[in-house]
Order: C-alpha cells, then structure tokens, then sequence
C-alpha cells in the first residue's frame, strides 16, 4: 500500500468510460489517466510512419524512438504529446481508433507502457480507465468497476462526440468500429478485455450521462469512503 487510492474503470470501446472517469476524478479530486490514450498515441505513431500496427518486430522497434508524455491543461484536461506535439484531437479520429486496437494487442507494446501507468498510481490518488486496468496493470486497485453498454447504444454516443467536433461520420461505420474493436479487445492474447473478479458491474445502456456519474460517484463514496470536493 503506498498511501494513494487506485479506481480502475474496465470496458469496451464506447462505453463511456473516459468522459465518466474524467468526470468523477474531478468531483473527487483525484488524477484521472485515460490508459486508452496513450496506445492511441502509440497508434498515430504507426500509422503516420507507415508501419505494420500487427507487425510485432516493427512497432518494438519503433517505441524507443517515441517521445510519449503526458501533461495536463490548466482545466485539468489530460494531453497527449508525441515527440513534443500535442496530438489528442489527432489520436481521435475513427481510423486511429483501429490502430490503437492492434497495437495493443502487442505483448511488447503492453510491457513498454505499463510503467509509465503504474508510475501515476504510485504517485497520486488516479482513476485509470481502459480494458485491463483492474486485471493486469492495477490489480490491487481499491475499487475496480466494469462499464459496459450495447454495441448500438455505444455507437450513437460516438456519433454524438464526432458530431460535437465537427467530424463527419456513417453510423454503420462507427458501429463496425466498435464491433470489430470488441472481438479484437476480447481475444487478444494480451491482456484481453474482460471483468475483474471483484469488479462491479455498471451497464449504462438505458442511463443519460449524469445517471451514469450519479451511480459511479455513489460507488466510489460507498467502497472507499470519501467524499466529493466539487
């Protein structure tokens, strides 16, 4: 026990996970860190240099050349930098989000960020979202939920984000995205994607977004016993 509290949040694409998480460290006060992020920035780094993202002797060798950081604005907002350029809109877009599916699926990519994540938790009381945040990289963590909602529910809420920054997008799209980024997170042989034992199961499916933080601000209150400062 090093002193700080850990809330792993697990789940599939779409699910909700980074705005409720986000969300939640704010009303806790506690470092939110979207793990999702940075294979998104892995993924760019891929895709921008050509690279097979399934190639597990490519992308290992292209890793000790990248620059990740991650920093946080004035708002509190995390930002993802590669070799010193902000890149989180760039990691957003549809055809990265298909990148950093299949170079996480990469054992080697795994091990090369899973100390920078735990690193975070030694250091501040987090909320770390992503698929195996409970099971593998903070399995001791002091709450561990599992977020979920249907495949049709989860592509509408894309859409919207899409819509909101101004990115065209074919729903049918965005929910093969989804489907496909499900079976790849599923069966991984990596860390595939799947419920802690001790995690709390919260589906959102039928749940508006302050439904959603209501349930999980409850949880946190009840299982670690804080208290919201906002």
């Amino acid at each position: 026990m090093n002193g700080h509290l850990s809330i792993a949040i697990d789940g599939p694409s779409g699910a909700g996970k980074s705005s409720l998480a986000r969300r939640c460290a704010e009303r806790f006060g506690f470092l939110y860190v979207d793990t999702g992020a940075i294979y998104r920035t892995v993924g760019l780094a891929a895709y921008r240099l050509g690279i097979d993202r399934r190639d597990t002797d490519a992308v290992s060798a292209m890793l000790p050349t990248l620059d990740i950081q991650m920093a946080y604005n004035a708002e509190g907002e995390q930002r993802m930098l590669l070799n010193g350029e902000d890149v989180s809109a760039a990691i957003r877009l549809p055809e990265i989000s298909i990148c950093a599916s299949d170079v996480s699926a990469l054992p080697a990519v795994r091990a090369y960020l899973m100390e920078m994540q735990r690193k975070m938790a030694r250091e501040h009381n987090v909320i770390m979202d992503g698929r195996d945040i409970g099971t593998v990289v903070l399995p001791q963590a002091e709450l561990k939920i599992f977020l979920t909602a249907s495949a049709e529910a989860r592509a509408e809420r894309r859409m919207k984000e899409l819509a909101a920054k101004g990115v065209p997008a074919d729903f049918a799209e965005v929910l093969r995205d989804i489907q496909y980024r499900d079976e790849q997170d599923s069966h991984r042989a990596a860390a595939p994607l799947k419920a802690a034992e001790d995690a709390v199961p919260v589906d959102t499916t039928s749940l508006d977004f302050a439904g959603s933080e209501a349930l999980l601000c409850k949880l946190i209150r009840e299982k670690l016993g804080v208290e919201a400062v906002k």
